[in-house]
């Protein structure tokens, strides 16, 4: 039994600290700067994996198939001192595992998302927020005072993705494809696509929720509306998992656009209303609305906001994000979202709670008929 915190033994503290706490008196202690400090230095986490997937550590270690630090210093041509601290840190951060004998392997989300060539790569955006995102919430004060974004100027420039590094951009599609594809996988568990025969996908990048709902159900067919060129990565997508036949892409502007493509019975908006304002949201609403049958139904998956806007955490970070990547966009409320769908003359909400990275909720209302 300790008599007090001086007591302990390193391994003792160690564990405790494990467990998020510091010593017998924790339980008593007021506040403290510790999540301040953790919030101050959360850029140190994202600057160790961008630094690692920019090094090739990971696709380094699956090659390998695990190596010890002298092996790894060696492969990527650093000193020895670097190569430790790097290597304590992804291990800590729990990107790497390290054995008894001072070995290191890929964790699972390592292994998984993180090596070079494998289905789920997500080092595509890993290294276009590195390359962009970083520095624009670096100019956050700006983008504050100025209401404008800061990856890119819109005074000379039609969005971020106009002069982006091809190399970069096609390894942010292929990452979205990732991400999409998990939250598709949520969608489709929280809602019954069953009684529905056509999917519009407005604005939906390479098809990922075509692709995972469509195999979830197989009677299913699927429409992307995209801009041609990635219209044209949606058809490569399409093809490339012998979904051809399952899945188009078509060309378009749903912005410009008069109407969307009719003969569908669900419209799926994801992440894309959160890109625009208030007018332009109501608007491609009431698109979505006309081009629908009596009984279809529109799906709005997103990142919401809580009505009183405490929260949630990554829902209010994302509207923040949009400030420094968009013109207008904004991360909305259920109730804003509710008010946009009653104008846009659709009938009751209902809104399917998501576990998903890249959104916490689908709002599902349908046309009246």
């Amino acid at each position: 039994m300790r008599s007090s915190a001086m007591a302990w033994t390193v391994e003792e503290a160690t564990e405790e600290r494990r467990h998020g706490e510091v010593g017998p008196e924790a339980a008593e202690a007021g506040p403290t700067p510790v999540p301040l400090m953790e919030l101050t230095t959360g850029f140190w986490r994202f600057k160790v994996l961008a630094a690692a997937v920019e090094l090739g550590l990971f696709t380094l270690l699956a090659r390998l198939d695990g190596a010890d630090a002298p092996r790894i210093g060696a492969e990527l041509g650093l000193h020895p001192r670097p190569v430790r601290m790097l290597l304590a840190c992804c291990t800590a951060l729990g990107l790497l595992e390290r054995d008894d004998d001072g070995g290191y392997r890929n964790a699972p989300t390592a292994r998984e998302f993180l090596v070079e060539g494998r289905p789920h790569y997500f080092g595509g955006f890993v290294r276009y927020s590195d390359r962009y995102g970083f520095p624009g919430w670096d100019r956050l004060g700006e983008a504050l005072r100025g209401n404008r974004p800061t990856t890119w100027d819109p005074d000379a420039m039609e969005s971020a993705f106009v002069t982006a590094d091809p190399a970069i951009l096609e390894g942010f599609w292929e990452a979205m494809f990732t991400l999409s594809s998990f939250t598709a996988a949520a969608l489709g568990e929280a809602y019954d696509f069953g009684p529905h025969r056509r999917l519009l996908d407005v604005g939906g990048g390479a098809g990922a929720f075509p692709v995972g709902l469509c195999r979830r159900h197989p009677h299913l067919r699927a429409t992307v509306l995209e801009l041609p060129r990635v219209a044209a990565m949606a058809r490569e997508k399409a093809a490339g998992l012998g979904l051809a036949g399952v899945i188009e892409a078509r060309d378009g502007d749903f912005l410009r656009d008069e109407r969307l493509p009719g003969g569908h019975d669900v419209i799926l908006l994801s992440m894309i209303l959160h890109d625009w304002d208030e007018e332009t949201g109501r608007g491609l609403l009431k698109k979505c609305h006309d081009a629908l049958p009596p009984g279809g139904a529109v799906i709005i998956c997103e990142l919401v906001l809580d009505d009183d806007e405490r929260g949630p955490a990554p829902a209010a970070l994302m509207g923040l994000n949009m400030l420094i990547e968009t013109r207008s966009g904004h991360n909305y409320t259920y109730a804003e979202y509710g008010e946009w769908l009653a104008g846009a003359g659709f009938g009751p909400v209902t809104v399917l709670p998501l576990d998903a990275a890249g959104a916490n909720a689908a709002l599902v209302a349908r046309k009246p008929g």
